[in-house]
């Protein structure tokens, strides 16, 4: 009863995870909850996970990567691209590749995309190459460096923690290192040398065509206040026009004088001229209402449309939706967002898809691009904030650029300190935490809001899941019947079949999840074969990282999806083959580097 009752709950967590009902942490919570009222776990088993030292490294590691980032030691390398990078597309991913891949070997890859998507962006537009070239490269190179060390995901260092629960050792920091580096230059070769014949040119190469990527020409147009207008006299806010229609103002022109946001209290005159986005159709319909006249079209050639959208103190950026931000689930308009950042969103990309009608209605995700316009001055907020990437480089300015040393000599010496096993790797990470706020790297207001803590209540819900497997004999029954399958197969192809097996899932759940389900039943099969456990527990561990097959498997797969223009099927395209290329070669390295 107690299997049934286990795999039960695995059954309804996978229709959760795959059909995305709910945010992936809110559903490992559910499966917590479930675990303990049914018995399977105790209650301070099924909350374990909270104070597991898995998930508390991770927390560390998240914060640590903010301190790197806050400091602007990253914006160092800005200058290795443009030295060494080239013009030749083979040669661009390759130097990228070995900035990168390195540097998510001891900071959180999703930390490292969020600093490089702007470098990449600016440096595909002086370049003039279509960034879509660069980005999938860029998150495939973070996902494969960040399997050079244990810290390097949040999944290595969740798979370490459950080898200890098993019965095993804790991983050392380079416990699989040199398996790391051999897949992190195959993976590397091949982005850079099929990659570019692959990989599509999804994305203008100039930012002057800001305007037809997002398709606004028939969304934004100028009206002038006539004198039998009802707006006369009125302020925006009085007038509440933004409020009864699906439009907004962007910019007010009074005498050739141009008013930018905050607009809400400007009186509004005959002959005033507004800058509006909302539909044509909308326009026509409430222009005999609010005494309004739509100007012709034949202002707006290319040119003279952006300039009518980006004028004076005035511009218009991409803005990215971070994993960890409040803003998820909420809508513009519950959200305040033209009141609380002095900015007009005026198109959502989510993929291929694009938002450009009732904006204001539509709950955002992570990984939308906003399409935003405001005083220039509001973006340099919008770069402070941990809610959004602005894909642009960073104002130096909002950057602690004094303390960019001293936050890699504490990064270097917490991965110091665990690589001679002076200390766990648990408390060098915490040490460093400590050192990061008491020499000023972060703000102690700064580590709550650096964490992801969305990954932390997704691992502190899943630990107990593993627990009630083991408790319940799930584990063993999984194993049982899948050694009565393929039982008299060689070791090196059951590893490869964990190993796709783990790979496959991690397309459709998170990382974090396939190595909690799939681990436990990778050792129970090692053990009953007599084959080394630890070998098993490596492939794991690397299939649940190796997801380059959809924009959903994992995050910096996500984060690079709309800011590239792809399409999903662009990650089929050049990621199957490379994922293929592992459950190959990875599981033969495994057996040659430690045997089975």
């Amino acid at each position: 009863m107690q299997i049934f009752l286990t795999l039960g709950v695995i059954l309804v967590a996978l229709i959760l995870f795959i059909g995305e009902i709910l945010p992936p942490d809110t559903t490992a919570i559910i499966v917590a909850v479930t675990l303990m009222l049914l018995g399977l776990v105790t209650p301070d088993e099924g909350i374990a996970g909270f104070g597991n030292s898995a998930t508390i490294t991770v927390m560390a590691m998240f914060i640590l990567s903010a301190g790197i980032t806050r400091s602007g030691a990253l914006q160092m390398v800005k200058d290795w691209l443009v030295k060494w990078g080239g013009k030749n597309p083979h040669q661009q991913i390759f130097v990228m590749g070995m900035i990168v891949g390195p540097i998510t070997s001891v900071i959180n890859n999703t930390a490292v995309v969020a600093m490089f998507l702007p470098m990449v962006e600016e440096w595909s537009k002086k370049q003039n190459i279509s960034s879509s070239k660069l980005l999938i490269p860029l998150s495939y190179s973070t996902i494969l460096g960040g399997m050079m060390t244990v810290v390097g995901t949040s999944t290595s260092v969740l798979a370490s923690g459950l080898s200890k629960q098993l019965g095993y050792q804790e991983f050392s920091l380079f416990e699989f290192t040199k398996l790391g580096i051999l897949t992190f230059t195959i993976g590397l070769v091949y982005l850079g040398i099929i990659g570019p014949y692959l990989l599509p040119n999804r994305k203008p190469t100039t930012s002057s065509l800001i305007s037809q990527d997002y398709e606004l020409k028939d969304y934004v147009s100028e009206v002038i206040i006539t004198p039998r207008s009802s707006l006369v006299g009125k302020t925006l806010r009085q007038s509440e026009i933004q409020r009864k229609f699906d439009l907004d103002i962007l910019e007010i022109i009074h005498n050739d004088t141009h008013f930018p946001q905050p607009l809400a209290d400007k009186i509004l005159s005959v002959g005033d001229i507004l800058l509006v986005r909302g539909k044509r159709q909308d326009l026509l319909s409430i222009k005999d209402e609010q005494g309004i006249e739509i100007l012709p079209d034949v202002k707006f050639g290319t040119q003279d449309f952006e300039k009518e959208m980006i004028s004076g103190e005035e511009k218009a950026a991409e803005i990215l939706i971070l994993s960890n931000s409040r803003l998820i689930g909420s809508s513009l308009k519950e959200l305040r967002f033209r009141q609380r950042y002095n900015a007009t969103v005026l198109a959502i990309r989510r993929g291929q898809e694009l938002v450009r009608e009732r904006l204001g209605k539509v709950p955002l995700k992570f990984g939308d691009l906003l399409l935003v316009q405001g005083p220039k001055q509001s973006f340099i907020g919008l770069q402070t904030t941990r809610e959004m990437l602005v894909l642009e480089e960073r104002d130096l300015g909002t950057l602690r650029q004094d303390k960019a040393w001293i936050s890699m000599t504490i990064i270097a010496g917490v991965i110091g300190l665990a690589a001679t096993n002076l200390l766990p790797i648990l408390v060098s990470s915490l040490l460093g935490v400590v050192a990061m706020i008491l020499t000023r790297c972060l703000k102690p207001g700064e580590i709550y809001g650096s964490v992801r803590w969305d990954v932390i209540f997704l691992l502190a819900g899943l630990i107990p899941l593993g627990t009630a497997m083991d408790k319940s004999g799930a584990t063993q029954w999984l194993a049982n019947n899948l050694i009565q399958l393929g039982g008299n197969l060689p070791g090196y192809w059951v590893l490869s079949f964990f190993f796709l097996m783990t790979s496959l899932l991690t397309e459709i759940l998170s990382n974090n999840a396939s190595v909690v389900l799939m681990l436990p039943i990778a050792i129970k099969v090692a053990q009953i074969l007599q084959l080394n456990p630890y070998s098993f527990m490596f492939a794991v561990t690397f299939a649940a990282s190796n997801s380059f097959m959809t924009p959903i498997g994992y995050q910096t797969n996500t984060m690079v999806y709309s800011p590239g223009g792809y399409r999903f099927l662009d990650f089929m395209r050049i990621g199957a083959p490379l994922n293929l290329l592992m459950v190959i070669v990875v599981p033969f390295l495994i057996q040659w580097l430690y045997g089975i």
